[in-house]
């Protein structure tokens, strides 16, 4: 078997958009996947204009978007009254950062770059799982499961949260956040769809727990998820995140929110780990891409969009390190995708943290947390600018962070009656 210049680890969203940007660059790409298929599980994915800004520049947003839904406006509201606490609106966030915050399918993203690696001429393997990664003296190779060896120049560990390559690296494990997802998709013609405005993304944010809905393909489907800390996680059990818990968990909230209860999925759930941040990805000719690096938490809906963003950096970075004769100055190209993408991420990492703390607040803080968000004005980007403008591709052009507002700069008082008028 021939010898690709690089290898990808790992056909979802990440992979596939690595292996699709190096072969933008003209190189030979062999992508290898352990399922007997491609496919993704899931439903609903929200895309911040940082990634469509990616899939515009992949010729790929208009597909995209002839699949997915361009919403109006995001807004964030109380899950246990329901009242409104702030908005986004997503017409004039598009016309601030020059592209569209779109809402689409796993699946058809998933689908999306799938179809356009193939056109690209990747070379996508299945049944293909990866056990072992080592450096070589012109590179890299892997090992599969069945014993067979494949050698690249480059290696691409894009094998998501349990990544066989991470160890590598660090000597770590997955963090329980003790939060589960349930998921769900309502047809259209169910009036659960005609009760809600598919325009919108709806957040409701609870104490210990949230609730998000949107349209997807056209409003063909409303996409369903509801968040919530597991008691039983709490207490160390094996076996938690149940249905049983999942009502418990939604049982003070609005109509708004315990109507979408009945259609989610409840033989299936999403159990919610992270890592910890970590800053090194090379490792000689070994590198680390998408969840294998930063696996996050999902409340700021940036975790496949890290993963687009890693391959489109990285791509950028070989096009800037390659020789008129198409060699790759792999040292330089790889030094420089590590300069910027760790602490990017780790900062998405840590934000994604803090901001399900501020979801889940009770109590005082809950009612101070609205008094801030009241306050706010729709059009302040503070809290976006870092996140959503042009993928840096140098620490240079890294964002300065926001500056968090305390919860203490909202006096008691002033929360009781911010709650009150609610």
């Amino acid at each position: 078997m021939s010898h690709p210049d690089v290898i990808v680890v790992g056909g979802g969203i990440g992979g596939l958009g690595a292996a699709f940007s190096l072969t933008r660059q003209g190189l030979a790409v062999r992508l290898l996947e352990s399922a007997p298929a491609f496919g993704e599980v899931g439903a609903g994915i929200q895309l911040a204009p940082n990634c469509t800004r990616i899939l515009d520049d992949y010729g790929l947003l208009d597909e995209a978007k002839s699949l997915g839904v361009v919403p109006d406006a995001m807004v964030m509201r109380d899950a246990v009254d329901g009242a409104e606490l702030t908005r986004l609106d997503l017409r004039d966030l598009e016309t601030r950062y020059g592209y569209p915050y779109l809402v689409i399918h796993r699946s058809d993203l998933h689908g999306l770059l799938l179809r356009a690696c193939e056109r690209a001429g990747v070379e996508l393997i299945n049944d293909a799982q990866v056990t072992s990664y080592e450096n070589t003296d012109g590179g890299a190779r892997v090992t599969l499961a069945s014993g067979a060896i494949h050698e690249a120049g480059m290696v691409i560990a894009a094998d998501g949260l349990h990544s066989a390559a991470r160890e590598l690296f660090v000597d770590d494990e997955p963090v329980s956040s003790a939060y589960v997802a349930y998921r769900g998709t309502v047809p259209a013609e169910q009036p659960r769809v005609g009760s809600v405005d598919l325009s919108e993304v709806a957040v409701y944010v609870g104490p210990r727990c949230h609730f998000v809905h949107y349209g997807l393909r056209g409003g063909e489907l409303l996409n369903q998820v509801a968040v919530f800390e597991s008691p039983k996680a709490l207490a160390g059990r094996d076996y938690w995140g149940t249905p049983d818990e999942l009502d418990a968990a939604f049982a003070d909230t609005c109509d708004s929110v315990r109507d979408g209860l009945p259609f989610m999925w409840r033989d299936k759930w999403w159990r919610m780990f992270d890592r910890n941040p970590i800053m090194t990805w090379v490792h000689g000719r070994i590198a680390l891409l998408g969840d294998s690096a930063h696996p996050p938490l999902q409340y700021i809906a940036q975790g496949a969009i890290m993963a687009i963003e890693d391959g489109w950096v990285l791509g950028e970075h070989v096009a800037r390190h390659r020789a008129a004769d198409g060699t790759v100055d792999w040292t330089a190209a790889l030094a420089a995708y590590e300069a910027v993408r760790p602490e990017h991420c780790r900062r998405v990492l840590t934000t994604s943290r803090k901001w399900g703390e501020l979801w889940h607040l009770d109590g005082l803080a809950r009612e101070q947390r609205n008094a801030l968000l009241r306050a706010r004005d729709t059009y302040d980007y503070s809290f976006t600018d870092w996140l959503y403008g042009p993928t840096a591709l140098s620490p240079d052009q890294e964002p300065e962070m926001f500056m968090p507002i305390p919860l203490s700069s909202v006096a008691p008082g002033e929360a009781a009656l911010a709650g009150g008028a609610a």
